[in-house]
């Protein structure tokens, strides 16, 4: 209890233990802070091709809670959400086990004791060939199934049931390390700077090229980069970029590597580099530069890849840039984009006007002979202009006449692609006008129904509903042709709907009943994916179509057999 009774016992009491009150290592150590390694809690997490600070912070209720992750501006719409969703190692195991914690109980109770569960889990997902590899739900639900032998669906486990820090903070900064936004929903922080983080993106990839490259041999042309330009262009798919070019940005590097060809230009402070990756078996001189404006194909091979490198040595960091056509109305121009999908879309629009330059007159013509456009002007009118509709007939013909194979990658391609569609555009912007003046017809009768059904708001609701999703302003330009051939069909279901309403409207009401949910399941999962759709996806919108005209006009008949069960079995193919 105090100085001169504790010396007096010490004294007695270090004569038979020396040691008595020396402590060891072990004892001083914190035992649960001993997974607290490098390994486990990086201070830098790679993401889109930035090694990016990370903090943390065991503060609950704190907004700043968990893993922080300082993200510069230019590489924010490169970020992947899926990488996110897997934060760092030592966090996985606690991740994975508020994961089967929200399970339903017959699986979750397969999984008890959930810790030793998660553990063995975390083992398996922590090998460096699994750890990261797409989404991490995806990863866990194919090992839970295995291991319970229940089937288990993707939406079983119930994310909103997390607490805050299960997720990744991002703080976006720019060049000066300044705050310009935060927060854990990579898509909202994408939605309110991706317009900035692009045009970070395209600053540091706007680099004066020289005025012209040197010819060059490739001997292995890249798979990724052809891929893009057949598959994420092809016509009237956009839906496919989202599909096809999440590969591309991942393979941009390997593709790099594997060409022949590859020229490397440093901008003189020696801070950022760009490779260009050519495809070609041979490229011409490249006359292309930032902030120039074409009429015709004058700038050589357009490379599909660019690597934009930042920094040397070890301190090297590679983002994947995408060139992109860009239409300016009166000429196209290039730019790198950080987005493939984006500049899928762009490079779509950018050659069909570069192909509009090569044939003015002929399109003059088209402009004035568009059969029975005036007519179907006054069907459009709810929707949009004349000129409006014009448009979408003509860009549509281009697509078809000129954009409908792999798309051109150099000056000969695109040359003969023009003297092959030239002949045969008039011809098919008819057949275009023809199938829309048939939409439109039934669009102007099924919107009359929809109005005059005062006796029935709920299917008259419904009904308006649908057609608002069939028949936007773009419905020409953004619908697959293949499917325009069935929006007639769709349209006359509705009018039939209305015909067959007031002798049974229990039958109908009932018919909804059983096809809202199927809606809303669609609905919901297309906002989880922002919009995005794969060939799943698509499927399952149109079956959707279809099935309402198996209900409503059955008269009318599908192509295809079609159910609730139907559609039941493509969910199971989508959660799987």
């Amino acid at each position: 209890c105090n100085a001169i009774s504790f010396e007096y016992w010490f004294k007695t009491a270090k004569v038979l233990n020396p040691k008595l009150l020396l402590l060891t290592r072990e004892e001083l150590m914190r035992h649960e802070a001993a997974g607290i390694t490098t390994e486990a809690f990086p201070k830098v997490v790679r993401l889109g091709g930035v090694d990016c600070r990370a903090t943390y912070l065991h503060e609950p209720g704190d907004a700043k809670d968990g893993l922080t992750v300082e993200v510069p501006l230019f590489a924010l719409n490169q970020v992947q959400d899926e990488r996110c969703e897997w934060l760092v190692p030592g966090m996985l195991q606690a991740k994975i086990q508020a994961l089967l914690k929200s399970l339903p109980q017959r699986p979750r109770s397969r999984l008890v004791p959930l810790p030793e569960s998660a553990a063995k889990l975390a083992a398996v997902l922590l090998e460096p060939v699994a750890f990261g590899g797409g989404p991490l739900v995806d990863a866990l639900l194919k090992l839970c199934r295995d291991a319970t032998g229940v089937e288990i669906k993707r939406t079983d486990f119930k994310l909103e049931m997390l607490a805050p820090h299960m997720f990744m903070a991002l703080r976006v900064v720019d060049e000066h390390g300044r705050q310009l936004g935060a927060g854990r929903d990579i898509g909202a922080l994408k939605a309110e700077l991706g317009k900035q983080a692009r045009g970070a993106f395209q600053a540091l990839a706007a680099l004066k090229l020289p005025a012209s490259l040197a010819n060059s041999h490739a001997s292995n042309p890249s798979s990724a980069a052809s891929h893009l330009a057949s598959a994420a262009l092809s016509p009237h798919s956009a839906h496919a970029a989202a599909n096809t070019t999440r590969a591309v940005a991942q393979q941009g590097a390997m593709a790099a590597a594997n060409t022949g060809a590859n020229q490397q230009f440093t901008e003189k402070n020696g801070n950022v580099s760009i490779a260009a990756s050519y495809t070609a078996t041979k490229i011409e001189a490249n006359t292309w530069q930032a902030d120039a404006r074409y009429t015709s194909w004058t700038f050589g091979e357009l490379p599909e890849l660019l690597e934009i490198t930042r920094g040397a040595g070890g301190q090297k960091q590679t983002l994947i840039g995408f060139p992109a056509l860009i239409d300016h109305g009166d000429a196209v121009s290039i730019e790198v984009f950080d987005e493939p999908d984006v500049a899928a879309a762009k490079h779509r629009a950018g050659l069909r006007r570069l192909c509009a330059l090569q044939i003015k007159d002929a399109l003059k013509y088209l402009e004035k002979n568009i059969p029975d456009l005036q007519k179907m002007a006054v069907a459009y009118m709810p929707l949009g202009s004349n000129e409006e509709l014009r448009k979408q007939i003509i860009d549509v013909a281009i697509d078809r006449a000129f954009l409908a194979d792999t798309l051109p990658s150099d000056a000969d391609a695109f040359k003969r692609r023009i003297e092959e569609g030239r002949g045969r555009l008039t011809l098919i912007a008819n057949e275009i006008a023809r199938l829309a003046a048939g939409i439109l017809l039934e669009y102007a009768a099924a919107a009359r129904k929809i109005k005059d059904a005062k006796a029935q708001p709920e299917a008259a609701q419904d009904a308006a509903a649908q057609l608002a999703r069939l028949m936007p302003k773009q419905f020409l330009a953004n619908t697959p042709w293949l499917q325009l051939a069935h929006f007639a069909r769709y349209l006359k279901a509705i009018t039939a709907r209305f015909e067959k309403i007031r002798a049974d409207p229990a039958r109908d009401a009932q018919r909804m009943a059983e096809l809202r949910p199927q809606e809303q399941r669609f609905l919901r999962l297309l906002a989880e994916r922002k919009g995005q759709m794969d060939a799943r996806l698509l499927e399952l919108r149109w079956l959707l179509e279809e099935l309402r005209v198996s209900f409503f006009a059955q008269e009318l008949r599908t192509p295809q057999p079609v159910s609730i069960k139907r559609l039941d079995k493509v969910w199971q193919q989508i959660s799987h």
